[in-house]
């Protein structure tokens, strides 16, 4: 007995050998607020997941995808420039299907000397943009606009914004719904009858279904 003891001893102390850590020893994500209570009292926390990819397929674009992040994006940068930074962090836009609305985004709360466009030559110039956006620490949120990437993608992406504790939303075609993803959260917007329809498709520690903007 003793021997076997030693024997795992032995094995603790090696440095290859990865140990699982008490996850409750792990700090809580920090979230933002979506700025509707409806939507926020669905999501974990109360609001969108930071350090984490989030996925929204549109039946097509001008749904009101963006104005789900607005406040968020406003909040994050106002909030984190209050922990110490002489800046407010960056937001990055790569790849939008329209020219953002300046005087919109300020009206908003968005610090415009802090917001940045990028305008790729293609999808494999977007994804390295945007990984290299999440991954750089000085970024508050990034959102991207693809038709399509595959898993590997996906999961360089998540990986990078978990390391850069970065928000990052990816916008893609609704006929994706059906092929697995990393994503933390997906959400799929649709033109209902006289509104956009939201539906939470994954929601890592919530309920997934439609969410009903009009309750309380």
């Amino acid at each position: 007995m003793l021997r076997d003891v030693s024997s795992l001893a032995d094995i603790l102390a090696d440095a290859r050998v990865w140990k699982l850590k008490d996850a409750s020893a792990a700090p809580a994500r920090p979230v933002w607020s979506t700025g509707n209570g409806s939507l926020d009292a669905r999501l974990p926390g109360g609001g969108w997941p930071t350090a984490s990819l989030i996925e929204v397929l549109l039946d097509h674009t001008g749904l009101g995808e963006v104005q789900l992040f607005l406040p968020a994006l406003a909040e994050c940068q106002r909030r984190r420039a209050g922990q110490g930074r002489t800046e407010a962090p960056w937001l990055v836009w790569i790849a939008p299907p329209h020219e953002p609305y300046a005087p919109a985004l300020a009206q908003q709360g968005i610090e415009l000397t802090r917001f940045l466009v990028v305008r790729p030559a293609g999808a494999t110039e977007a994804l390295w943009a945007a990984e290299q956006a999440l991954g750089s620490g000085v970024c508050a949120a990034v959102l991207l606009w693809l038709k399509g990437t595959d898993d590997r993608w996906l999961r360089r992406l998540k990986l990078a914004a978990e390391a850069g504790g970065a928000l990052g939303v990816l916008f893609r075609p609704a006929r994706h719904r059906f092929e697995s993803s990393p994503a933390t959260l997906r959400l799929l917007m649709t033109q209902g009858e006289h509104e956009a329809r939201l539906d939470l498709l994954k929601v890592q520690g919530g309920r997934p279904g439609p969410v009903d903007f009009g309750a309380a």
